[in-house]
């Protein structure tokens, strides 16, 4: 039976990833400091056999170094999460970002140059491309991130370090990392508090409140559902040329927000209308958005065959049917 440590594992996509291991016939570790996340994602699979929930960080040394010597296999989700909290909290952003992931390389490394496979996939995301102009980002195109002043950029920054990091124990070591930048993913269990967009117009739209669109409303994203995209990491991880790369995972296909908000409304019935509000309303003076965030999965699908079962107005209905069966949400 194959042993796996999941770090964030009571997140969002930690949740989802933790499910789909356990029914796959997994042992599955769960470390998480239920900062961001909650052990009452998991209720499902709470009384589950081979589920071991370690309420800590991954930040704890001592700790990585008792359980990363039981394990066959990591997935590194635990970090700072967010818009809202990236803006809040930049301090946390970088710390949370960093220092565990270095320490979480280093303990895997110590025990693969004793002679023990262990293979790790490292939760990036778009964010690492900051604001860079193109109408669709490859693995390979440059990073552009605005000024240091701006805090927003923190978080992109940080992530872009712990991708260097695993590429540097790839490179020094052959430690085999897979590399996933992940884009908008949305589904059951995400919540809107930390400033993801969708949940948000859902709430918003079921309470029949205006839906709040910052600026203008025409940047543009692509949503991808977590079941698709915790099923390309599986592939992934089981795909020895995915080891040393970074790969987007996500949808390609893209939307304006003011046109998803407009979705909503219509998909859950709602009376609700929009509002448009300032970035400076809603996190501070000198934050900066990027205009258009759209993925190349060509390297994605040359590597497992890729083709997404959601599309998005799939994921808004059953969003919309999630939440009114949980109106409170997760936490």
């Amino acid at each position: 039976m194959k042993r796996v440590l999941v770090t964030g594992g009571a997140g969002f996509i930690g949740s989802h990833l933790s499910e789909r291991l356990l029914a796959d016939g997994c042992e599955v570790i769960v470390v998480d400091d239920e900062s961001t996340g909650s052990a009452a994602n998991l209720a499902s699979v709470q009384d589950h056999p081979h589920l071991r929930f370690v309420r800590g960080s991954v930040a704890d040394q001592s700790l990585l170094r008792e359980l990363v010597p039981e394990v066959d296999q990591v997935y590194h989700l635990a970090a700072a999460v967010g818009v809202a909290l990236i803006a809040r909290d930049p301090i946390q952003t970088i710390e949370r970002n960093i220092y565990p992931t270095e320490l979480l390389l280093a303990e895997v490394c110590r025990q693969y140059r004793a002679g023990r496979a262990i293979k790790l996939f490292l939760a990036s995301t778009s964010e690492v491309y900051g604001k860079n102009p193109k109408e669709r980002w490859t693995e390979e195109d440059d990073l552009v991130f605005g000024s240091t002043s701006r805090a927003r950029w923190s978080y992109g920054a940080s992530k872009a370090i712990d991708e260097f990091l695993a590429l540097a124990y790839w490179r020094q070591y052959r430690l085999p990392v897979v590399i996933g930048r992940f884009f908008n993913v949305v589904g059951p269990r995400q919540t809107g508090a930390y400033g993801m967009v969708l949940p948000r117009f859902v709430d918003a739209a079921l309470a029949n409140e205006p839906l709040v669109v910052h600026d203008d409303g025409r940047q543009v994203r692509c949503f991808a559902h977590v079941h698709d995209v915790i099923e390309a990491v599986e592939k992934l991880m089981e795909t020895p040329k995915a080891a040393g790369l970074v790969i987007n995972i996500g949808s390609d296909q893209p939307i304006e927000i003011r046109e998803l908000a407009r979705l909503v409304i219509q998909l859950a019935a709602s009376r609700s209308t929009i509002r448009y509000q300032s970035y400076t309303e809603a996190y501070d003076a000198d934050f900066e958005d990027v205009r258009r965030r759209v993925p190349d999965l060509s390297r994605l699908r040359s590597l497992i065959d890729y083709t997404p079962r959601y599309d998005l107005a799939a994921i808004i209905r059953e969003l919309i049917e999630w939440k009114r069966r949980h109106p409170a949400g997760p936490r």
